[in-house]
């Protein structure tokens, strides 16, 4: 365990280092129209409000972690990605430009032409990033990430659930809304609901660790939980018999079906376990406590 936490601040450091001399310089300043732009280093801030707490520390050096394993991933797949010499020997492209411009238009739903003043990336080139990005993530990543889990991933599911208090959970099953800023005039009525602006709903399950193994995206943002729910596939396995064979104990009553930790909303099927709304005594609070902190809480 210190090993591992030493490694986490010696990735943190060299995080650190890397935006303070790469990234963004907290001494340079630019003036535009007038006024003084100043750069910051976004962790080098964060550091001097909150010192460099554990938190901190886990947060970015995770991130790290896992953007360099994905960096290192699609280079290994794909020869597009990895940094070249032109015919006047000058340096092209690295794989983490055209991996963070794929990313950003992913995330954000940028055109690509946007990308040119971020990353220093051609139009044509961020498009062609994107399609290789895609094609890679899911070859390399598919087989493990995009499916629903087996048999052995069952039994280790509710192996967990059963050492943390929940005999028999699954995981947690939840929804997002997701803003669409630029949705068509046409469309914007029949995706916009309580949050009153247009979004795309992302319904997932989750285990404790964010494998997320379903997930169900692009359901107009007036629907809710329930109707969200009444078209997902999530337990189109289980209807038709083909889901993989669960059985527990709870109380020395067995049980031959697995259940997901939900919110309130989501109906009252025994393939949900949800929290009591307003608990009477300290062991209905204790319960609800519990769930709350092992359910996965989507924004």
């Amino acid at each position: 365990m210190n090993s591992q936490n030493h490694s986490r601040k010696d990735s943190f450091q060299a995080l650190k280092s890397l935006t303070q001399d790469q990234v963004e310089t907290s001494q340079r300043a630019k003036t535009f129209r007038g006024k003084v732009i100043v750069k910051y280093n976004k962790i080098a801030y964060l550091c001097h409000l909150f010192g460099e707490d554990d938190l901190l520390i886990n947060t970015y050096s995770k991130c790290l972690e896992l953007s360099l394993r994905i960096q290192a991933a699609v280079e290994a797949h794909d020869p597009y990605f990895r940094e070249k010499r032109n015919a006047a020997g000058k340096l092209g492209l690295s794989s983490l430009q055209k991996i963070t411009a794929s990313l950003r238009m992913l995330a954000y739903g940028v055109t690509a032409d946007f990308m040119d003043e971020y990353v220093r990336i051609g139009e044509s080139t961020a498009i062609t990033s994107l399609k290789k990005f895609t094609r890679a993530i899911i070859s390399i990543f598919g087989a493990e990430y995009l499916r629903s889990p087996n048999g052995n991933d069952i039994a280790r599911l509710l192996a967990i659930g059963e050492n943390r208090g929940f005999p028999g959970m699954l995981g947690s099953i939840d929804c997002m809304h997701w803003k669409w800023k630029n949705c068509p005039s046409a469309l914007k009525g029949m995706y916009t609901g309580h949050i009153h602006e247009p979004t795309l709903i992302l319904e997932a399950v989750a285990s404790y660790d964010l494998w997320i193994w379903h997930a169900l995206f692009g359901m107009p943002g007036a629907l809710n939980d329930i109707n969200v729910l009444d078209r997902s596939n999530v337990f189109s396995e289980l209807t038709q018999g083909r889901a993989p064979a669960v059985d527990f104990y709870v109380n020395g009553n067995q049980y031959s079906m697995g259940y997901y930790l939900a919110d309130g909303i989501y109906p009252s099927w025994t393939t949900f376990v949800k929290t009591i709304p307003a608990p009477q005594n300290n062991k209905t609070k204790q319960f609800g406590i519990h769930l709350a902190s092992l359910s996965l809480s989507l924004p």
